[in-house]
């Protein structure tokens, strides 16, 4: 597919900080790999025009900017990549889905759920014109989890009843570790607890097809201040999160999150336990998948790896003969595939922004949970979780 003017489909970025390069680099990579419509990398955009500028041509853009909304209302740009911190979400997704532009937007949806409910009106008034939205979790599109999902679908698990996500890094483990706009409520909105469990969540919900119906949680702040450029700041978000989720399903699920786990870099780490097997992932090994399958005769049970590189696997046949790994990065080049082919062929994104709303409800529940001390928090609507294929083949 092309633009409605028969030309390449024009891409903006709005952001070029560590999102900003990570996407920026899958734009730069997705056609070599996989067949997808015809597009350009146009414009990056960012507050800084020197630092865009050398940003944007590092990174494959044509051209820089400095006012996204100047670059939003230009004719030969159809999509907008929104990169930039949570607070700028909501304004900058509804006016580019006003401006009739498919708009891909980093996790979370937003900062608070007004703003997030405000972006779903937008995208459901833009999707009936025929213009795409998706919310940015690039997980759901690792191979091995894709993987997962699949065997999950296919009953190999027979029915779940237990799933522990945990999320752990480490780079706020030092107390002298400097202040950032991640840490303050303002400009994050929350801090493990959007930042990184919003992934946990999200997995849960996706890989089961299934919807978190009531929360308990607890939020903690171990380092309350941290050095800032005038002297010491407060601290305003949380640096890890506990949570128990109950799905519509039946089984139970429990979360925990921290960027204060030393030694713990991006584990990103599922356990799924049903009747008839179970399986284990960690993001720190993202080719690996573990799974045990319970029908066996007892004295062969086990968990046996699966290497997710072979040409069959999700995503694998674009990438390298099997057994040559691929790694991170790879998720946010199966992200742009997959919204490429949606524009191409008509057919709505998942994530959309309701699955990010859906999210977004359960985080609200755990945080809410929390300042009761712990109560079990039932959601008034079930969160969405849209069972949508991913284009995996």
């Amino acid at each position: 597919m092309t633009s409605p003017n028969n030309r390449p489909l024009g891409v903006a970025a709005i952001g070029y900080a560590f999102m900003g390069r990570a996407h920026s680099n899958a734009w730069r990579s997705v056609a070599n790999h996989f067949d997808v419509p015809a597009y350009e990398q146009k414009v990056l955009v960012g507050r800084d025009a020197q630092a865009v500028a050398a940003a944007a041509a590092k990174y494959g853009w044509s051209e820089s900017a400095t006012d996204w909304r100047e670059v939003i209302a230009r004719d030969d740009i159809d999509i907008v990549d929104i990169c930039a911190p949570g607070w700028l979400h909501a304004e900058i997704a509804t006016a580019a889905l006003a401006a009739g532009k498919h708009v891909l937007v980093e996790k979370p949806l937003a900062n608070t759920m007004d703003e997030s409910a405000a972006m779903v009106t937008a995208a459901q008034s833009a999707r009936e014109l025929g213009v795409r939205s998706m919310v940015g979790f690039n997980y759901r599109r690792i191979p091995a989890l894709a993987l997962a999902r699949k065997l999950i679908a296919d009953g190999g698990l027979g029915t779940i009843r237990q799933v522990r996500a945990s999320y752990l890094q480490d780079w706020l483990s030092d107390p002298e570790a400097p202040m950032t706009w991640r840490l303050r409520k303002e400009t994050a909105g929350s801090g493990a607890l959007g930042d990184i469990a919003s992934h946990a969540v999200d997995q849960v919900q996706h890989l089961l097809g299934d919807t978190v119906t009531a929360v308990s949680g607890k939020l903690h702040t171990f380092t309350s201040q941290r050095p800032g450029p005038e002297g010491p700041e407060p601290v305003t978000v949380d640096d890890a999160a506990w949570a128990t989720l109950e799905m519509a399903g039946g089984a139970v699920a429990s979360v925990d999150v921290s960027r204060v786990a030393l030694g713990q870099k991006n584990a990103l780490r599922v356990e799924v336990y049903g009747t008839d097997g179970a399986l284990t992932f960690n993001l720190e090994n993202p080719n690996e998948l573990f799974y045990l399958n319970g029908t066996e005769p007892i004295e062969v049970q086990g968990f046996r790896r699966i290497l997710v590189t072979e040409p069959e696997h999700p995503y694998l046949s674009g990438w390298w003969p099997q057994g040559h790994v691929i790694g991170w990065e790879h998720s946010f080049t199966h992200q742009i595939r997959d919204f490429l082919l949606n524009i191409a062929d008509g057919t709505d994104p998942s994530p959309s922004f309701e699955e990010g709303l859906g999210v977004q409800q359960v985080l609200a529940a755990i945080e809410e949970s929390s300042a009761a001390g712990g109560a079990t928090i039932k959601l008034a609507e079930p969160a969405n979780a849209n069972s949508t294929p991913l284009h995996t083949s």
